[in-house]
């Protein structure tokens, strides 16, 4: 028996009241629109009860304090495009849209700051700061399509990772309803705090179950004017590795390091009519870029990164333009062709070892009969492993699925690693969670989680099984 009640009438109806009836949907097509996110599999999909827009901070916390008087879980969704059903509505009840609130409400290039709703998009943050002569430094994949608040809640990684951080590193403050239905601002901004505990970190990667992030005081820094990209081509995986620690080792500190093998690159290439060199010839790339404020660094670090590329076994150096980046950012679209259903691991190691997992992961999958796709922001150790189904069954996709994950993720964990860099557990990993976490690290985790949300109303069934 569910420890949920169905949405009523009742329940409708002051909902209704709290956001307007134009915003309370249960019509059969807006529920079907509603029960995925980025996963394919039909296994995995939930149909919500009813469906929320809501337009501020005040309609969130009116939305939460209902469900917690009639004790139906909430499901916050921004633009549904996480890869670990971290929108989908395992427990049915109501999904709450936050795609209404859009608003860029202040870019002060002064103090470099932005305030923006948790519904705007992260590409038009970016061009509006950049607009301002200065830089906001998150810089997910899905940047055309993803909104804030959802790269804020799961702590979205990105190409740019390795200089700036991921997205916690660019935020001052948060404004949250929490799951009893209150409405606080976490974070301050300042330089640094020692004031109490650091509850706006918290919320930060938190994947919705602590908080809904409605609006974020962002961190904006100068743009620098002057950028190298450069693409190495490879067809030594062993040699196109080593890279990386050569690459810290000569203090170049890129912004990104991004890592394509070559099923990866052949896919995104034919599926972006983009036909990069060496493309066909069973090579990798591996894609640097690095900024600069001084015009004369350019010709150096240039030179300098050519260098280490040769010395570390490239056969073609090259300038990486627009194309080599709308192939890199295409990868994961462009494998949709190929299998209606995959799997998309989102695994990180500590940073010196990114060259054996590749290495390992890549030759254990080679017992199986999925394919596997590997993908990697190799400046910051963090790999995605892409598996597609093709024609398996579906029991002998599961089978394999967790077999190649008992092995993987014990080797990850072995290494100092975890089972997510950037898109967070979801309810795809829940069990694996439980399963590689150290207990008093997880009854810590749960014990927050029950003293926040003592019904479990916020996003059930994600990042870990409280109850």
């Amino acid at each position: 028996m569910s420890k949920y009640n169905p949405v009523t009438p009742e329940l409708l109806e002051e909902l209704a009241k709290a956001v307007g009836a134009a915003n309370v949907k249960t019509d059969a097509e807006t529920l079907d629109r509603f029960k995925t996110d980025e996963e394919t599999d039909p296994r995995l999909m939930r149909l919500p009860e009813v469906v929320v827009w809501v337009n501020s901070t005040e309609e969130v916390a009116a939305v939460m304090k209902l469900a917690n008087k009639y004790v139906v879980p909430v499901t916050p969704r921004s633009a549904g495009t996480s890869v670990s059903d971290g929108a989908i509505p395992v427990m049915g009840g109501i999904v709450l849209n936050m795609e209404k609130m859009n608003k860029i409400i202040e870019i002060n290039d002064d103090a470099m700051y932005a305030v923006v709703e948790a519904g705007a998009r992260t590409i038009d943050i970016q061009q509006a700061a950049k607009a301002k002569g200065l830089l906001y430094a998150g810089d997910p994949c899905s940047a055309e399509s993803c909104l804030i608040g959802g790269n804020i809640a799961t702590n979205a990684g990105g190409n740019k990772a390795v200089r700036y951080g991921t997205t916690r590193h660019q935020v001052y403050s948060v404004e949250v309803v929490t799951p009893t239905g209150e409405i606080t601002t976490l974070g301050s901004r300042l330089k640094k705090c020692s004031t109490g505990y650091c509850l706006e970190q918290l919320v930060m990667g938190s994947e919705g179950t602590l908080g809904i992030i409605c609006k974020a005081t962002l961190k904006l820094l100068p743009l620098p004017p002057y950028k190298v990209d450069v693409a190495a081509v490879y067809d030594d995986l062993d040699k196109a590795v080593t890279l990386v620690p050569n690459l810290v080792k000569a203090g170049l500190e890129p912004t990104s390091v991004e890592f394509m093998d070559n099923n990866f690159l052949k896919s995104s290439c034919e599926y972006s009519e983009i036909k990069l060199p060496h493309y066909d010839e069973g090579v990798c790339y591996l894609i640097v870029s690095m900024e600069t404020f001084n015009e004369e660094e350019v010709d150096e670090k240039m030179e300098k990164l050519a260098e280490i590329c040769e010395e570390s076994g490239a056969i073609d150096v090259l300038e990486a333009d627009e194309r080599v980046w709308t192939v890199r950012k295409n990868c994961l679209e462009s494998t949709r062709s190929l299998s209606k259903i995959a799997q998309s691991d989102d695994l990180v190691v500590p940073v010196d070892q990114i060259a054996n997992c590749i290495k390992t992961l890549t030759k254990e999958a080679q017992k199986y009969d999925f394919t596997m796709f590997c993908l990697a922001h190799a400046g910051d150790g963090n790999l995605h492993f892409q598996h597609m189904k093709g024609d398996m069954s579906d029991e002998a996709w599961e089978e394999q699925q967790h077999a190649f994950h008992e092995t993987a993720y014990a080797y990850v964990y072995s290494l100092g690693g975890r089972i997510s860099g950037e898109h967070g557990i979801g309810a795809k990993k829940v069990y694996a969670m439980e399963k590689y976490t150290d207990p008093v690290e997880l009854a810590m985790m749960k014990a927050i989680k029950k003293a926040l949300d003592p019904l479990d109303i916020l996003n059930p069934g994600k990042v870990m099984n409280v109850y």
